[in-house]
């Protein structure tokens, strides 16, 4: 019974925050601080999800196979390669040091 209650919590929190944004006046959307926000506020966030899904394993910091993918998604950036070969080059960078036993 305990999940349908957080299920029921979780469903009025998610439409307690829509709500929220809809009730926002449109004025304060247009301020030049809040459109700034709006545009880096999702690229911070992806990037903590990164560094905490390539460097954390529970709570301890680990540099493995997930790291060298990183760096070599990295560098894949830094050469402006298409977002393909970008992924192709973490795939197999990680792969290849895990198989290697790293």
């Amino acid at each position: 019974m305990n999940i349908w209650i957080a299920i029921g919590v979780t469903a009025l929190g998610c439409y307690a925050v829509k709500l929220a944004g809809l009730l926002v006046p449109a004025g304060a959307l247009e301020r030049p601080l809040v459109r700034r926000l709006a545009a880096l506020l999702p690229v911070a966030l992806l990037a903590a999800l990164t560094a905490q899904q390539t460097f954390a394993d529970g709570r301890t910091l680990v540099l493995d196979a997930r790291a060298a993918g990183l760096a070599a998604a990295a560098v894949a950036l830094v050469l402006r390669a298409p977002f393909l070969v970008v992924v192709g080059a973490a795939v197999a960078v990680t792969a290849g040091v895990r198989a290697l036993g790293g």
